[in-house]
């Protein structure tokens, strides 16, 4: 594997293998054409089979990996800096990447599926292509089209889960809320009153399936979301704090500073 490979594809009937410190250096998408694949991620386990899609973001544990003796798929790795470098837009990547975290396997149906792997091979082979003139402008407008297509998959899925969830316990309907109002919502209040039930019992409710306050769900999601848009340096930190609904830059900067540790500013330098 040449050195500062940014795109890796792995097909059968190669054997699967995973590079050095994959977890932190790649973005990993495996597409399972046979058998299984279990794995602890963010510390709850998974199983993954024949027909389905898994996406890890870069920079979470992956434990406990273990594949059938009939194990097949295809998998990509995408550097993380080439890939956060492309986004082609910070608003419509929020959904799918929040999503992908809690999330990490999707079940495609049969087109999707058939893309998901086009998709694959479209952005690999521009990856070779080191000559081209215009080779980083080409590959990142390539990088751009893989994720709205992922993207679009990944919303599919999510909307099938919130209608999924419309009849589920409490604590789910709450964080199918707080995943879709988070950026503008930050308040208990807010998603007791939409359950109809009172901020004491909603907490406890919380605290009963996670020992996670309702505060706490609201304050891990809104941070990721404040994660990913500090990341999109196409944005200024003024217009983040418009997108995600906050009075003022000043008022956003002492929330982020009071929830990282640092401020907006701080945070991009040390990207």
């Amino acid at each position: 594997m040449p050195v500062n490979q940014k795109v890796i594809l792995y097909k059968p009937p190669l054997k699967a293998q995973f590079p050095e410190d994959f977890q932190n250096q790649f973005h990993t998408h495996i597409y399972c054409h046979n058998g299984w694949i279990k794995f602890v991620f963010d510390g709850r386990k998974f199983y993954c089979k024949k027909g389905e899609f898994i996406f890890w973001l870069a920079g979470l544990p992956i434990s406990e990996l273990s594949v059938s003796a009939n194990f097949k798929a295809t998998i990509l790795f995408v550097d993380k800096d080439l890939l956060t470098t492309s986004l082609p837009s910070a608003t419509v990547s929020i959904d799918s990447y929040i999503h992908a975290r809690e999330n990490p396997i999707l079940h495609p149906d049969k087109k999707d599926r058939e893309k998901i792997l086009r998709n694959f091979e479209l952005l690999f082979d521009k990856s070779l292509e080191i000559n081209h003139r215009f080779y980083k402008e080409m590959l990142k407008l390539q990088m751009q089209l893989f994720l709205l297509e992922m993207w679009h998959i990944f919303e599919d899925e999510l909307d099938r889960r919130k209608r999924s969830l419309q009849s589920g316990s409490l604590y789910e309907r709450f964080i199918q809320l707080v995943q879709e109002h988070c950026m503008n919502k930050r308040e208990v209040q807010f998603y007791s009153d939409r359950l109809n039930i009172t901020p004491k019992y909603l907490n406890s409710i919380c605290k009963l399936n996670t020992r996670i306050t309702a505060s706490e769900w609201i304050q891990r999601y809104t941070k990721e979301h404040i994660l990913l848009y500090l990341q999109n340096k196409n944005l200024n930190i003024s217009e983040i704090a418009d997108e995600m609904n906050f009075s003022s830059r000043s008022f956003f900067t002492r929330y982020v500073k009071k929830l990282l540790g640092v401020t907006p500013r701080e945070y991009r330098e040390r990207l």
